[in-house]
């Protein structure tokens, strides 16, 4: 019997692919055999992790400069997988959120994911391709004081699902949703709006998760995988959490 979940022979973007999640993407991605693409807006974050991945490159690029988008991804010879994981956050509700605040994470997280996606279409449909959508349980539950945030995820969710309907049978579509992860983003978080309570917040994002524990990036990178491989060639359309029960509880 072959190995399952490999990627060899596959060409695979991840934009906000030098850290977090993104990074961990790259790597297991590496690991699996795919040539990965690094797509960031930090140089040199990219450089470092595609010098360190065999057969990588970095690509840089703002997901929401749509002149920036359309010819990074022209520069490319073809492409198999296409991971929209490139998101920012925002902690308010709707009295604390500002329009600028507001309309920043749509840009980001929803019209960065469009841009992203329409420019990677004709070589995604030419190769028969994946496309993986890094959302959030914020897209499926409420979330106190993440409005933005909610209204943005749910977004990623329901264009995943959409798309996978447009292109069945042509390209898979898949959204992976997780629960709080232990990255840089969350330790920003902490930064901003906790500083002199890091270690208390930090315990209290642990405990959110009925498991006891925020995940961590590498378990996101692996059900990335399996959905990229041709192992789930029978999954499009799916929201899949990664939550510790958050959303079953």
């Amino acid at each position: 019997m072959n190995s399952p979940f490999r990627l060899d022979g596959r060409r695979a973007l991840v934009t906000g692919g030098a850290s977090g999640i993104g990074e961990q993407i790259c790597r297991v991605f590496s690991a699996a055999g795919a040539s990965v693409i690094v797509a960031d807006v930090d140089s040199a974050g990219a450089a470092a992790l595609a010098r360190e991945l065999p057969h990588s490159s970095p690509l840089i690029f703002d997901v929401t400069d749509e002149a920036a988008v359309e010819a990074a991804l022209a520069s490319l010879d073809g492409l198999d997988i296409l991971v929209n994981n490139a998101g920012v956050g925002h902690v308010g509700n709707i009295e604390e959120t500002e329009p600028a605040d507001f309309r920043r994470l749509l840009r980001v997280n929803v019209e960065g994911m469009y841009l992203v996606t329409r420019a990677a279409m004709p070589k995604l449909l030419a190769s028969r391709g994946s496309i993986v959508n890094i959302g959030s349980v914020a897209g499926l539950v409420a979330v106190k004081r993440r409005l933005a945030y909610c209204a943005s995820k749910g977004a990623v969710v329901a264009l995943s699902r959409q798309l996978a309907i447009d292109y069945a049978g042509r390209l898979r579509v898949n959204c992976i949703c997780p629960g709080t992860v232990e990255t840089p983003f969350v330790e920003g978080y902490l930064e901003k709006f906790h500083k002199h309570e890091k270690d208390k917040v930090r315990q209290e994002l642990h405990a959110r998760q009925p498991v006891g524990r925020m995940g961590r990036p590498v378990e996101v990178a692996y059900l990335a995988l399996y959905l990229s491989s041709a192992e789930a060639e029978f999954v499009t359309g799916s929201a899949m959490t990664i939550d510790g029960g958050w959303t079953a509880a």
